[in-house]
């Protein structure tokens, strides 16, 4: 059982700070939410754990399985089990998928016999048309071939964490169901020696919760994790919007300037 562990982080962009206290625990084969508002401080969480260049984390702490990953550079948290798939994933001309994923799993100490194979079969799961197979890494594949590719990865890997980061952004509903329903597949099975993965999520939108099903929603907001709770949290999103949240998150934050100032004033 793997775990990834997320205490009380603080982090700023520019000098300015965005996460304000993030707690969050993710095991193997449990997947969880965060949703909220654009600004939120979401693809800032995923920087901070996967260490982005340009975060500057000023309190808390990130482990996985006891290990402070805070202190790994960007790869050495890959090969330690967490895994990122990209908003916008990247272009590499001239580098192929195979050849990546090859040395990815050198990496890990794995080898890399019969790649070709699982590359077809796990392209064939999610309806990713195997002449891609062969091109540049997502050299001129529309957006949403490019997330199917980023899910062939995944599974490929097979990491014990991944953070998607806005997996349905630019999916259409047949590739939105093909990558989400192959996630949650691997949330439910041990294979290989693998763990069930655990995911964390992130998203605006619960239409990606109809396939990939969370066991916990968290709502972001201001910065700080204002609301935590089950699928059904998603759906009151769906009728409420995120207005109400925002207002708790900064009626807190107004309580506790004020506390702060009395401290100050006696």
């Amino acid at each position: 059982m793997s775990t990834l562990e997320i205490r009380g982080v603080r982090a700023a962009v520019g000098g300015k700070e965005i996460l304000n206290g993030i707690d969050l625990t993710i095991r193997s084969g449990e997947v969880h939410a965060v949703m909220g508002p654009n600004g939120a401080g979401k693809s800032t969480l995923a920087g901070v754990v996967m260490g982005k260049p340009g975060y500057d984390v000023l309190d808390g702490t990130v482990t996985l399985d006891g290990v402070d990953v805070l202190q790994l550079a960007a790869w050495e948290r890959a090969t330690a089990g967490l895994h990122l798939v990209m908003q916008y994933p990247t272009e590499v001309p001239g580098v192929m998928l195979h050849d990546v994923l090859s040395e990815a799993l050198g990496t890990r100490g794995r080898s890399a016999d019969g790649l070709d194979e699982l590359l077809r079969v796990e392209a064939g799961r999610i309806g990713f048309d195997e002449r891609f197979l062969d091109r540049p890494l997502n050299v001129d594949l529309s957006g949403g071939e490019k997330k199917r590719n980023e899910t062939l990865q995944l599974a490929v890997l097979a990491p014990k964490i991944v953070i998607l980061d806005e997996l349905d952004s630019g999916l259409d509903i047949d590739a939105l169901r093909d990558c989400a329903r192959r996630v949650e597949q691997m949330s439910n099975e041990s294979a290989d020696g693998h763990e069930p993965l655990g995911v964390l999520a992130i998203t605006h939108y619960s239409r990606l919760l109809q396939e990939l099903k969370p066991d916990h929603v968290h709502i972001l907001a201001n910065g700080r994790i204002v609301e935590s709770g089950g699928p059904e949290l998603a759906t009151l999103l769906e009728t409420d919007g995120y207005a109400a949240f925002a207002e708790e998150s900064d009626a807190d934050a107004d309580a506790s300037a004020s506390a702060l100032g009395d401290i100050f004033s006696m």
